[in-house]
Parts: C-alpha cells; sequence; structure tokens
C-alpha cells in the first residue's frame, strides 16, 4: 500500500516537501526542499508586449458598441494632432532594489525623505476614426513658475489633466481652461488641497452653466492630478484613468465611472435615475461628467450624472517611475498592465515621454479603438527604467514579467 505524506517512493528517495523555516538571521521565508538552490548568476527581465495580446475582455466586448458618430455640434476647433513635452531641472534617483525575483514595494513610511521627483511629460492626442476631436489636456511641468508665489506652496509642483469630451468641445475646452484657476483661488488652496480641488470641479461646472456663449448641453469627464512636492493627487470624475507605473507593476489611481459599476448604479439609482444598457438614463455612457446641463436639475441639487470628482493621494517613492493618464479610447482596448509594460519598455529603448505616448496612442489605433485618444506621460526621473535583475533560479518561471506583476497585485489585495 501507498503510504501516504510519510512514506518513500521506490528507490528509497523521499518526496519532496515544501518547508517553511527560518534563515540564519532569523528571516522568515518559504522554499522548495527538493534539490532547489539559486544560481550565483543574474538574468534580466525586460517587459515584453504583443500588440495581439492583453487586451481586456470589456474592451473586446465594448469595440461594437462604441462605434458611434459622436452627437451634437461639430467642434469649433478641428485640431486633429496635438504633441507637447516639457522638462524641468533633472534629480538623480536612487538605484533600484531587488529581492529574490520579488519586486519590493515599499510603503511612504519606509522612504527617506531626501526623495525629490522630477517632472518630465509628454503627450499625444488624435481622434482616430471619430469625425471630429472632443478631447483636450493641459501638462504643466512647473506649477510654481506657473502660478508664482502663493504662500505655503512648496517649490516643486505640477499639474496635468485629460478632459473627454462629448457632445461637442465646449466642456472639455472651457474646462481645461479654468480648472486650475478654480482650484487655486478656492481659500482652502493649498492648505487643504483635497478640498480646494472638489470644490474646484463644482464651481468650474456651475461657471460652465452660467456661460450663455456656449452650449451647455455638451458635457466632459475630467482627470486632473496635481503634485505638490512628493505628494500627488489624482481626481477623477468620469471614465480617464491614471495609472501609476511602479517598477513595472501598473497601480490605478482612479476608478472608472461607469453607469454599471456596483456603486454608481446605487447611487443613480437612490436619486431617481435608470441604467439602460449601459447608459445613464439611456443617453449617457458615464455616471459623473462634467456639463451635459439638459441632464441635471438645478444647481445645489442631488441628480444621477454628478460632477464631484473621487480622490485619491499618493506619496511618490523611488519605486513610482511614470504616470499615464488617458481617455477610454486607451483603456477601452487594453489593460492598464500593459499600458505600463509597454510604456516601460519604450523608456526603456529612448527616455522621451511624448513618443511613448506617441507609441501608446499608435497602439491603441491599431487594436480599433473607436473613440478620441489622448495620452500623457509623466516621469519622475531624469534616467529611464533600469533593467530589474533577479537572481535566476534553477526553478523555471513560465510567467511574463507582466504576468509576474498581475499576480502579486493580486496577492496584496487579498493580503
Amino acid at each position: 500500500m501507498e503510504e501516504i505524506l510519510s512514506g518513500r517512493k521506490e528507490g528509497g528517495e523521499k518526496m519532496e516537501e515544501i518547508i517553511s523555516g527560518r534563515k540564519e538571521g532569523g528571516e522568515n521565508f518559504s522554499y522548495m526542499a527538493a534539490r532547489t538552490d539559486f544560481s550565483p548568476l543574474f538574468t534580466t527581465i525586460e517587459s515584453d508586449y504583443n500588440s495581439d495580446d492583453n487586451v481586456t475582455a470589456a474592451g473586446k466586448d465594448g469595440i461594437d458598441d462604441l462605434r458611434k458618430s459622436s452627437n451634437g455640434k461639430p467642434p469649433r476647433n478641428l485640431s486633429v494632432v496635438q504633441h507637447s513635452i516639457s522638462t524641468t531641472t533633472l534629480v538623480s534617483p536612487s538605484d533600484l532594489d531587488s529581492d529574490l525575483g520579488v519586486f519590493e514595494i515599499k510603503s511612504p513610511s519606509d522612504v527617506k525623505s531626501s526623495f525629490i521627483p522630477v517632472f518630465r511629460s509628454g503627450s499625444c492626442a488624435e481622434k482616430g476614426p471619430k469625425p471630429y476631436m472632443e478631447d483636450d489636456h493641459i501638462c504643466i511641468d512647473n506649477l510654481p513658475q506657473h502660478l508664482g508665489e502663493i504662500a505655503g506652496f512648496p517649490s516643486l509642483g505640477a499639474f496635468y489633466g485629460v478632459f473627454d469630451g462629448h457632445g461637442g468641445t465646449d466642456a472639455a475646452s472651457f474646462i481645461r481652461n479654468n480648472i486650475l484657476k478654480f482650484i487655486v483661488e478656492d481659500s482652502c488652496f493649498p492648505a487643504c488641497i483635497e478640498k480646494a480641488i472638489k470644490n474646484a470641479f463644482l464651481k468650474a461646472d456651475y461657471a460652465f452653466a452660467d456661460d450663455s456663449s456656449l452650449d451647455i448641453s455638451s458635457g466632459t469627464t475630467a482627470l486632473t492630478a496635481i503634485i505638490s512636492g512628493r505628494t500627488i493627487v489624482v481626481a477623477n470624475a468620469g471614465d480617464c484613468r491614471a495609472v501609476l507605473g511602479k517598477r513595472g507593476r501598473a497601480i490605478e489611481l482612479s476608478k472608472d465611472h461607469k453607469p454599471n459599476c456596483t456603486s454608481e448604479k446605487l447611487r443613480i439609482e437612490r436619486l431617481g435615475g435608470a441604467i439602460y444598457d449601459g447608459y445613464l438614463n439611456g443617453q449617457l455612457s458615464v455616471a459623473r461628467a462634467l456639463g451635459d446641463w439638459h441632464m441635471k436639475g438645478p444647481k445645489g441639487s442631488a441628480c444621477p450624472l454628478s460632477s464631484e470628482p473621487e480622490l485619491q493621494e499618493t506619496l511618490l517613492t523611488e519605486d513610482d517611475e511614470f504616470l499615464i493618464m488617458g481617455c477610454d479610447g486607451l483603456w477601452d482596448v487594453m489593460s492598464s498592465q500593459f499600458a505600463v509594460t509597454m510604456a516601460r519598455k519604450e523608456l526603456m529603448l529612448h527616455n522621451d515621454p511624448e513618443r511613448c505616448s506617441r507609441e501608446l496612442v499608435r497602439e491603441a489605433l491599431k487594436r480599433n479603438t473607436c473613440d478620441n485618444l489622448t495620452v500623457i506621460i509623466i516621469c519622475f526621473s531624469p534616467d529611464p527604467p533600469p533593467r530589474i535583475e533577479i537572481p535566476e533560479s534553477r526553478v523555471r518561471r513560465s510567467l511574463s514579467a507582466e504576468g509576474l506583476n498581475l499576480l502579486k497585485g493580486a496577492m496584496e489585495s487579498n493580503s
């Protein structure tokens, strides 16, 4: 009879056991005990991507639904392609650490206060298959220089925004031109930036409604990122997305506000709205937006379509390499992790954020996106992302670098 657990195989060999023990020095670890050891040689993990892989299920399923012409009157400015790039004083980052194939993610409390980020941005915007370009965006790498001296605001700061318009360009253009002004003029700025941003979104929405020269039935989603020293605050209303590249791993700093999202659906239905085939009141594919005043009630009243942003604050560390901000035309056809993997490889090749943004736009077009495209890449170091070296094990891994990052993120979210 075969022995269970503690038996022997033919030939007298012991069964392989998974042993959890302690290293010399007291560090906890787990390892495979069946003749497994680590070679002193190192292997280099380089991000890899393929244009046919990594398309999200939502992106695939939503392609046909998105094949529709834009509503509303045509825009007043038919600019098709926009690119921008700017730089500030460059500061060298700390060296990259590695730990036996595990990408170590440091918490803000573990990071030395001497870390100083660098802001270098590049952007690309194209109308894609749509007849008109309704997106707008803004990149300010040196915010203190742009604003002048503001008491309490650090000497290092930046501001970025992506505005995905619909029903015309009036809303996206107005919010792009005024949102920063409403933020810095708020009485809470800069002592409480989060409160100032929330107030600014509402004030900008009301100001747009009061401008009789504009079509207030047009609307826009809004995604902004304001950086003060090492602190970045991302605000989002709509389905644009901000994704942080953290040593090759994608960290989403915003949530897509789709009507079918559980929290948004509950809010919409509680306020008397309805969702038909994924559209708010059968008209709009987002649950939050500025403008669209034909769908809103009197100012100050709660309504299913909200202009209030959701905010997330993050303390930047040496591990944070770049930020991707993009409209839904990008995220409809690629996952956050794929975009980070591709952007990291591009930056390793040429270290040019503008060129990197163009490559992401080009890839989205190859994947047959059905919307306008706007992408901003913000780098936090003067140097390209370093190659990640890990000790080569005799136990071969079959996971790609992207798959490893996805697995680690899932494990951390469940811990």
